[in-house]
């Protein structure tokens, strides 16, 4: 089987969306699975396929330009920071992967785990039940052992979601580099919870690796933020690529078309952001 490594893009939410389900044609097609990186641009609240659109502050999401779509993957919303969040996503033959769901997550998320070790952090699977919070917040959910994973003090540091059609399987996963807590509760409605109650159950790895504000390179001065970032993002996609044998690649300029369309079609329609309607099916 042929992989391909798409490294990290920037992308708006409705695009980050549409080219998971653009992979899943490709490779139910014959096509290569794909490994991929994406960072939301602009930052991009993401809701589950069953979120409900009144749980959402949507004239605050709309004054301070955050994108919003809607996954095809259960679980609650997201706020997808553009410096805060990490996104990947895995796209394979279904046929190729455990049909049990709890054994598929465990296989995908061994290259996952492997890159937060890499740099230094010690994530792992939940093992204890936290009651939950607020669950249009996926985030606030309780912990589920199947996908979520945890940083070195048990708070969530990814959450991770499948989904499956006949011939692929889709996950994707928000690796969270840094929280922005006060931010990922304004985008909801009326949350229950205070940024303090948000940050005892979340955590960020930016929390664990330390940084200097300003770091030396053979290139000047740059950013310890930016810079530990950026080496996150290469354990990433190192680790995916070596897990997947997957040679970097790109998308093919049929699949660009595709994007597009299924961007403007369904993941930037209201009738799929907000009724949960799909307009292509």
């Amino acid at each position: 089987m042929d992989w391909r490594l798409i490294k990290e893009e920037m992308l708006p939410g409705a695009k980050a969306m549409a080219y998971d389900e653009v992979a899943a044609e490709t490779v139910a097609s014959g096509g290569p699975a794909t490994v991929r990186l994406y960072r939301w641009l602009p930052s991009t609240l993401s809701l589950g396929y069953a979120t409900d659109p009144d749980a959402i502050d949507w004239e605050f999401c709309e004054e301070w330009n955050i994108d919003v779509t809607r996954r095809p993957t259960g679980g609650g919303a997201i706020y997808h920071d553009t410096a805060g969040d990490v996104a990947y996503s895995i796209i394979a033959p279904a046929e190729a992967y455990p049909s049990d769901v709890t054994e598929c997550y465990r296989e995908f998320l061994e290259p996952i785990i492997d890159a937060f070790h890499e740099v230094g952090v010690d994530v792992s699977f939940a093992d204890e039940e936290h009651e939950a919070l607020y669950n249009p917040a996926c985030y606030l959910r309780a912990l589920d052992p199947a996908h979520d994973l945890v940083g070195p003090d048990g708070r969530k540091v990814a959450g991770n979601a499948q989904y499956r059609t006949r011939d692929a399987v889709v996950q994707h996963g928000s690796l969270t580099f840094d929280v922005n807590a006060e931010r990922h509760l304004e985008c909801f409605a009326d949350p229950p919870v205070t940024a303090e109650e948000f940050e005892e159950r979340v955590c960020g790895i930016e929390e664990f690796i330390g940084y200097d504000d300003t770091v030396e390179t053979g290139l000047g001065a740059f950013g310890g933020y930016d810079l530990h970032r950026s080496q996150f993002v290469a354990a990433v996609e190192e680790s995916l690529a070596e897990w997947a044998d997957a040679e970097e690649g790109e998308w093919t300029d049929a699949e660009r078309e595709r994007a597009a369309t299924v961007t403007n079609e369904k993941y930037a329609a209201d009738a799929w952001v907000r009724d949960r309607t799909d307009p292509l099916e």
